[in-house]
């Protein structure tokens, strides 16, 4: 009977330790987590820089979740960290996922994507990433799109046919298109290849300049100006994080620059023909859901690609270099903006 009673005592003092370690659990939080309900989920999400395209990949990300009844507040708890485009940073971050023994984490931009996938190796723990234009080129799946191992997401791979054909009509006397990207991002380095096998069937002649750093953006871009017809910006996430350099160049050379999607057009860029990264976000978040709820693996999911490009324009933008948009750009664009909005 005392044994009993001794055993009744210890469970109780126990009970109210982990009471007492869950009421603390806040304090010691990091980024936008949250409490986490008795049955719900712990997801770590990893983004590489702080811009608008990535901001809205988990903004939608955790809508995705929602609409699978996966809901911060509620039955999850949310780790949301920025790497700040320090590829060490990413890596410290995973690793801090890992330690955490998250349920799953979302990888935001390749070397988010490349770090995880490296940190949770010997794990169970699955990688969801979205964001990656080039999953195979950056080691995170097969040719045949089919993963690698406990990881999988969606590629934003930039439609650069369609971006081609637009700056054509736009620009019908254009011979030169310029390129800035970051040597490192793997993802970047296959777009320009990309664009450099398609610009002859529109005769274009593609001028890429490599940066290692942000330090470089700004002698780069105005030397790039000086030898092109246009910029075309990609989603390079050094690049994009210093677009204002890159914009101010341009407009002072009076040579447009075209974005890559809604974003980069909304911030200065005369067009785009993007994708919207708020429903990637979305398809990713249900995408992780069915990971989560054991209805899926991540090793058994190919990952998914952007449906369809849309096109954006801003008439204000244009209207800043003197450039004439025929009225047809602007009836046919899914959204026309006609103010320049800096974040």
């Amino acid at each position: 009977m005392k044994k009993k009673v001794l055993a009744m005592v210890l469970t109780a003092v126990c009970a109210m330790g982990l009471m007492a370690g869950c009421g603390n659990s806040g304090n010691a939080a990091t980024g936008t987590q949250n409490a986490a309900t008795e049955s719900g989920y712990k997801v770590g999400i990893s983004q590489f820089a702080e811009h608008g395209s990535l901001d809205n990949c988990r903004e939608g990300f955790l809508e995705g979740l929602k609409e699978e009844g996966i809901e911060e507040g509620k039955n999850l708890t949310v780790d949301y960290q920025n790497a700040q485009t320090d590829t060490g940073t990413a890596s410290t971050i995973a690793d801090s996922f890992v330690s955490a023994k998250d349920d799953l984490i979302c990888a935001i931009a390749t070397p988010c994507a490349a770090s995880a996938y490296n940190s949770t190796m010997n794990t169970d723990i699955p990688v969801v990433y979205t964001a990656v234009s080039d999953p195979v080129s950056a080691g995170l799946a097969n040719e045949d799109g089919s993963s690698i191992g406990n990881i999988t997401g969606s590629s934003d791979i930039l439609p650069v046919e369609e971006q081609l054909k637009m700056i054509r009509a736009m620009l019908p006397d254009a011979k030169k298109i310029g390129i800035l990207y970051t040597t490192s991002e793997a993802n970047s380095c296959s777009t320009i290849e990309e664009y450099k096998k398609l610009a002859g069937n529109y005769n274009f002649e593609i001028v890429d300049t490599g940066i290692n750093t942000s330090a470089d953006i700004e002698i780069a871009a105005t030397d790039l100006v000086g030898k092109v017809d246009c910029l075309c910006n990609l989603t390079d996430n050094t690049v994009v994080n210093a677009l204002q350099t890159v914009l101010d160049k341009a407009n002072s050379a009076k040579i447009p620059v075209f974005g890559s999607e809604i974003e980069q057009v909304k911030s200065g860029c005369v067009a785009s023909m993007g994708i919207d990264y708020y429903q990637l976000g979305i398809e990713t978040g249900k995408m992780a859901a069915k990971i989560l709820k054991g209805e899926a693996k991540a090793s058994d999911t190919p990952y998914i690609t952007a449906s369809k490009a849309e096109l954006y324009v801003n008439t204000a933008a244009a209207d800043k270099i003197g450039m004439k948009l025929d009225e047809s750009y602007i009836k046919d664009a899914a959204q026309t903006f006609d103010e320049i909005t800096v974040e």
